[in-house]
């Protein structure tokens, strides 16, 4: 198996230190709710971390919350609520999208507020090791103490001095960041030896990420925008702590979400959230948009591209269902197998694994018509639509937070009101289930329903 890595620049034979795999992704900033890149990302290393599991890895994950930011800070006083108040409500909203999406659970979630100590041993070793100063109750990190500065941007650093920006004359160097940040007013804080004060930003990961899984990570992941500066300044702090590299053997990253021509994000006010996103499409089809990109290439977000992908799993369903004929000459389904693993194999290539499902379902449709057995081959089907992440359960409807379970009990009642010639209260069941974007059909095999748009 052949991994990119971003550190090198190539794809690299992917050799574990054991069979444990040590799995670091990046998680959310707390402050509002996922939005289609979230997606996006947490999409892509779902799929790769399953498909590393049907390697037969065993695979701990772990994906931390930042709880703690300037951000966070200015939402809660923009709303007028604790701060703390509003990163569980984000959190919880968090696992809800997650989870509707089909992505499986890390293995822990770490919060920046729950490894404070352990954030302040590291920021008081690099002080220690001279990697670090103290400046008006602030910590910083001294770039010019680490001289690999810039190989995972693969940038010289006298070159990022030029671009670079100084944001207060506490800092020595135009590059150097803040591993401890001095307290401001309203602000909440945690002593340290330099007084009351929170975490800076790049700091949080290197404090979760080797307390939960050691000293050396197999793959660290997140968004392309992450490169620079936060996973540069990881990388660099990291291994000044350690003294030990690589810290991270492979790095993996996910290309950029466009809509139109520009990025989607919070700061363009171009975002589609997750639980938009779902109203209007399955989470099949959400990941079949996702998957069918090439996870280090850019996405263009397109209602269109998301339409054909709900014909796409929808079409995977359907194999599952059609008949063959038992006893009749089996489907070989084994080089459709042989083909999505080579795909997979070749840096998780998922579109190249998603044609090999595209033609195992045409080929299922075909043995049906001539009358072959084809449960192996839909059983084939199953198991490695599976191992991306597909349910293949249907359509989970989601229409103004309408679910598919309510949907049924306002069916039934309406059918115990027709019964009970309750013509009116029928109807405003009717008209309530369409004004959510269901169209109910009633016949003599009984009541139907359908999403309309």
């Amino acid at each position: 198996m052949k991994i990119f890595n971003t550190l090198s620049g190539q794809k690299e034979e992917f050799i574990p230190q054991d069979n444990e795999v040590k799995m670091y992704v990046c998680g959310v900033t707390v402050y509002d709710v996922c939005h289609f890149g979230h997606a996006l990302c947490y999409v892509s290393f779902d799929v790769i971390r399953r498909y590393l599991e049907y390697k037969g890895y065993k695979v701990k994950y772990v994906q931390n919350f930042t709880d703690i930011d300037d951000k966070i800070i200015n939402r809660s006083n923009e709303r007028g609520i604790p701060w703390k108040d509003l990163v569980e409500k984000y959190i919880a909203e968090y696992f809800v999208d997650m989870d509707a999406l089909n992505i499986k659970r890390a293995t822990i979630y770490p919060r920046a507020t729950e490894e404070i100590p352990m954030i302040i041993d590291v920021v008081k070793t690099l002080g220690e090791k001279g990697h670090a100063y103290v400046s008006e109750g602030s910590v910083y990190f001294s770039v010019k103490s680490y001289p690999s500065y810039g190989k995972l941007t693969h940038q010289n650093a006298d070159d990022m001095r030029v671009t670079a920006t100084t944001e207060s004359e506490k800092k020595q160097d135009p590059l150097d960041f803040a591993l401890w940040k001095a307290v401001k007013p309203g602000e909440p804080a945690w002593p340290s030896p330099w007084g009351d004060g929170r975490p800076g930003w790049h700091i949080e990961c290197t404090a979760m990420s080797i307390k939960h899984l050691g000293k050396t990570l197999d793959i660290h992941g997140g968004g392309q925008d992450l490169v620079f500066p936060h996973h540069e300044n990881e990388m660099a702090q990291s291994e000044c702590y350690t003294g030990i590299e690589p810290f991270v053997r492979i790095w993996m990253h996910n290309g950029f979400l466009q809509l139109g021509a520009d990025k989607m994000s919070k700061s363009l006010g171009n975002l589609v959230t997750v639980k938009q996103a779902l109203e209007r499409n399955s989470a099949d089809a959400i990941r079949l948009f996702i998957i069918s990109s090439y996870y280090r290439m850019p996405l263009r977000y397109s209602l269109e591209a998301l339409d054909a992908a709900e014909t796409g799993a929808e079409r995977m369903r359907q194999a599952l269902k059609v008949g063959g004929k038992a006893g009749g000459a089996s489907l070989d389904a084994l080089p459709f197998k042989a083909r999505f693993i080579e795909a997979m194999d070749d840096d998780f290539n998922a579109p190249q694994a998603v044609a090999a499902l595209v033609e195992l379902v045409r080929e299922i449709n075909r043995g049906a018509e001539k009358g072959m057995d084809i449960s192996g081959a839909q059983q084939m089907l199953k198991e490695l639509a599976g191992v991306i992440g597909f349910t293949l359960e249907g359509k989970r409807i989601q229409l103004h937070g309408l679910q598919e379970v309510v949907i049924r009990e306002k069916i039934q009642k309406r059918n115990e009101f027709r019964k009970a010639k309750e013509w009116k209260k029928a109807d405003e069941i009717r008209d309530e289930l369409l004004k959510s974007g269901i169209a109910i059909e009633d016949s003599p095999r009984g009541t139907t329903w359908k999403v309309v748009k």
